[in-house]
């Protein structure tokens, strides 16, 4: 994807946990982080409790959504991810990704990764990495702002 692409329809989970959300429910109010995670990126598991610090810091601001990836046969054990969510903290849906579907929509090569959407769906900002988390807060930031000021 690229910056103002629209948010691509999220179909093809194999299974959501935590809840279900559908694009239409994330549109009009509030932005949207998506998070491309996967139960054995070790980065991933060193900036969860940054990631989780940073959704309640923002919790009624922003919609936020959970994508586990798998990278390897063995990621696809819903048991182990859910052991992993649980040991995580992960309290936000969970868009389970098994055959790549959203994955190849976002054409998303990385975890952890972050797609921020302002209210109407449009990709605002890509980030790939860890511990970027600061840099992905001031770009939240700078939406929430332009928000206020169109009010």
């Amino acid at each position: 994807m690229k910056v103002r692409d629209q948010m691509p329809e999220l179909n093809g989970a194999t299974q959501w946990l935590n809840g279900e959300w559908t694009r239409a429910d994330l549109l009009g109010e509030k932005p949207t982080v998506i998070h491309f995670w996967s139960v054995s990126c070790h980065l991933c598991k060193k900036d969860m409790p940054e990631v989780n610090q940073f959704r309640d810091e923002y919790s009624g601001r922003l919609n936020m959504i959970a994508v586990h990836m798998p990278r390897y046969k063995a990621d696809l054990n819903t048991v182990v991810i859910e052991k992993e969510m649980e040991e995580q903290g992960i309290i936000q849906p969970i868009f389970i990704d098994s055959e790549h579907i959203l994955t190849q929509a976002f054409e998303n090569q990385y975890v952890p990764s972050y797609y921020v959407f302002d209210k109407d769906g449009v990709l605002r900002y890509f980030q790939a990495g860890s511990g970027k988390i600061e840099t992905l807060k001031k770009r939240v930031n700078h939406i929430l702002d332009e928000m206020m000021k169109v009010k």
